[in-house]
């Protein structure tokens, strides 16, 4: 029960729920991860990942991050809030800004805050990339691969109200986030998230676990080109999507529970991109685990489908608390795909290209789409400070 305890005040020293300071007071916290993944199988020469940092050479860049937060009481109810990370994006290592937002501690039930904020979109996004508060190295893919934007400038509002039962959290949030990338077709691209509006709402429960509901939309604007050989043999820069003040809508169902011994984690999430001419995303994973003293052992399965394709996966892992603040991790994942679908695996620009052509002539010219493979091994630490 020990390390149980410290897991939930290092959520909590490094989320939104963190009580506010006297005047005058800080409080400094660190986080990171030290791992290496690597991806066999029938695919292995082939990218995979949500930035395709995962592949047939054992790499540390998949996972690895380290990071700082540090709040200061400016008065016994207003409060600021840094949080810098330093991780890889793609092939180099990049220091960014999670955090930097002013709080006001309005009441004991209500805080605001205005500044750049996390994009509350999944049920672990407040400790994104603080590892040591979820069970697995990587989180689900299938999952939390939809959306890749983490945070946000502008405002959000939570109201906390006690029930019998434990307490009700009521989160609002707007805002825009601008210039930021995108990966997709094997590189980055821009995109821009205007008029964000998100709001959710957890029941964390005494003795049942926690359930939250959540949902965001965004007017999304983003152009995707590249060059690439066309079926005439000319070298040519193809549009391969545009977006203009689209909408973007994605809901999400998660709901955790942890007694010490027996724990579980689920997320559901739908996500749509209106007059893309696609159908909705759907994902979901499944977690459940057991400790052994300062073992814990977990299996999860994960599934995602878009229009006729899915990719589905079974993690296995086993975990290991050396000391309160330090974990090590050992993971195992099983990845197909199904219905000519790449999923998680990258295609470059060329690919797909030569996918569209094939199927537009019938299968006369181009190359027929096809279904991917892999196993994924992650062994890694986390551990905060």
């Amino acid at each position: 029960m020990r390390n149980i305890r410290f897991l939930g005040l290092s959520a909590c020293l490094l989320s939104t729920s963190s009580f506010a300071l006297e005047q005058g007071e800080y409080r400094l916290n660190g986080f990171g991860t030290a791992g290496i993944t690597h991806l066999g199988g029938e695919d292995s020469r082939r990218a995979y990942g949500v930035t395709g940092q995962t592949n047939d050479s054992w790499r540390g860049d998949q996972l690895s991050k380290l990071g700082g937060q540090i709040q200061y009481g400016i008065t016994d109810t207003v409060g600021v809030t840094l949080q810098v990370t330093v991780k890889p994006q793609q092939d180099n290592w990049k220091a960014n800004l999670e955090w930097a937002y002013l709080s006001w501690q309005t009441t004991d039930r209500l805080m605001l805050r205005a500044g750049r904020l996390r994009n509350p979109v999944y049920m672990y996004s407040e400790t994104l990339d603080v590892g040591f508060t979820y069970p697995w190295l990587r989180l689900p893919d299938e999952v939390y691969s939809q959306v890749q934007l983490s945070n946000y400038e502008g405002a959000d509002a939570l109201y906390t109200m006690p029930i019998s039962v434990g307490s009700v959290t009521f989160q609002v949030a707007a805002g825009q986030a601008v210039n930021r990338d995108i990966f997709g077709l094997g590189k980055l691209y821009d995109i821009d998230y205007k008029k964000i509006f998100a709001t959710n709402i957890s029941l964390a429960t005494n003795s049942f676990g926690t359930l939250r509901v959540g949902y965001t939309e965004a007017d999304i604007d983003s152009v995707y080109n590249s060059v690439v050989t066309t079926s005439s043999g000319d070298r040519s820069d193809v549009n391969f999507g545009k977006l203009s003040k689209q909408k973007g809508k994605f809901t999400s169902v998660g709901y955790q529970y942890d007694n010490g011994t027996w724990l579980t984690s689920n997320e559901l999430t739908r996500r749509v991109i209106e007059a893309d001419g696609n159908v909705a995303s759907k994902a979901f994973y499944l977690m459940g685990g057991r400790r052994y003293g300062n073992f814990l052992a977990h299996v999860t399965y994960a599934q995602l489908d878009e229009d006729n394709g899915r990719q589905g996966s079974w993690t296995y892992g086993l975990n290991y608390n050396i000391t309160p603040t330090i974990i090590v991790k050992g993971e195992y994942k099983r990845v197909d795909t199904s219905g000519k679908y790449n999923g998680v695996f990258v295609e470059s620009a060329q690919e797909n290209y030569d996918h569209a052509v094939n199927a537009a002539t019938n299968g006369v010219s181009g190359v027929p789409s096809r279904n991917y493979d892999g196993d994924i091994i992650s062994v890694g630490v986390d551990f905060v400070f």
